[in-house]
């Protein structure tokens, strides 16, 4: 008996084993890259680390920052990356170039950029601004020309009706607000979280429409999307995931843990992280409340489009913008495991 035991025992650890090595064999990695360190402006993707839904779908992620949207796509293109989260309009411009690199998964669905006064302003709207001093980051930052074409659709005219100012951002952005230097400021999310930080409310007056311009999101090159949609699939089903967790109030502080450990520095800082939270919580949800999490309008593709033709960063329409995103596994990321 005590053999038949021991055979018995043997089998179950032989069995025990290969099943661990199976699963070890079904995990698939896939490398990440982003375009700045911040954690929070990613919060779904590190709450899906961090709560194991990328385990659940068999993945693990290995997560790289790099500068900007163009070394995201040339990582993408020279296949050192799998999935990256680039803008639309370095997307567009890459795919003018003849790389082929598809938009797969929504991630700002509202605009990174808006316009903003300080609470107690008497501006209620764009409109309001004539004859008034509007702060920008840079001088040639993409807040730039967001908010011309918010003025231009005023018939607002620049250097005639207002002016722009470039004040920075953190400090002196906050400076000049406070000194009244200008009425308004042009500034992303995570511009405007820094100053309410500082303690300084502020107030959006960005017209609605202004907001599907939605901002970077997950792309990959189409060879990629064909031979891998079952990671695809994962991938996203996991992040629309942590998407959910991640706006449900009750798990704020989970969600601010998770991000503290991607990245301990953004951590520190208590009152910026509830702030830069806040603010990216409010571009992540689509647009229209009936659009699925992840979806990309086809409309706000030929926005984009338009307004780089428009500005002379696309020399002419692409031949097939359809080409430049994908919604075939919306429907799949958001449906319950």
């Amino acid at each position: 008996m005590t053999g038949l035991k021991s055979w018995v025992a043997a089998i179950g650890f032989a069995l025990a084993a290969f099943n661990a090595g199976a699963a070890v064999a079904e995990t698939r990695e896939l490398t990440l890259v982003v375009p700045n360190p911040s954690a929070l402006n990613n919060f779904p993707l590190h709450v899906a680390v961090g709560e194991g839904y990328f385990s659940d779908e068999g993945l693990k992620v290995n997560i790289q920052a790099v500068n900007g949207s163009a070394s995201v796509l040339q990582l993408l293109a020279s296949g050192q990356a799998d999935i990256g989260q680039p803008g639309p309009a370095p997307l567009l411009g890459a795919r003018a170039r003849g790389e082929d690199i598809v938009f797969i998964y929504n991630h700002f669905a509202k605009s990174v950029f808006g316009l903003v006064v300080p609470e107690d302003s008497a501006v209620q709207s764009p409109a309001d601004l004539k004859g008034s001093v509007i702060g920008v980051g840079t001088a040639d930052g993409a807040e730039v020309g967001f908010t011309r074409s918010i003025m231009n659709d005023l018939g607002l005219t620049e250097g005639t009706d207002y002016e722009f100012l470039a004040i920075g951002d953190g400090g002196t952005a906050a400076a000049a607000l406070l000194n009244k230097e200008v009425a308004a400021y042009a500034a992303a999310v995570a511009d405007s979280a820094i100053i309410e930080a500082r303690g300084i409310p502020l107030r959006e007056i960005t017209p609605e429409p202004y907001f599907a311009y939605f901002g970077n999101g997950w792309a990959v090159k189409r060879n990629f999307l064909e031979n891998n949609k079952d990671a695809l699939n994962g991938f996203g089903r996991a992040l629309v995931r942590a998407t959910k967790f991640g706006m449900d109030p009750a798990n704020r502080e989970a969600v601010l843990r998770h991000n503290a450990a991607a990245n301990p520095q953004e951590g520190e800082d208590a009152t910026l992280s509830s702030a830069l939270l806040d603010g990216i919580q409010s571009r992540v949800l689509p647009l229209d409340s009936n659009d699925l999490i992840g979806y990309l309008p086809p409309e706000a593709w030929v926005k984009w489009q338009d307004s780089l033709v428009d500005s002379g960063a696309l020399d002419a329409p692409l031949k097939d913008l359809d080409a430049a995103y994908s919604n075939q596994f919306v429907e799949t990321w958001n449906t319950a495991r």
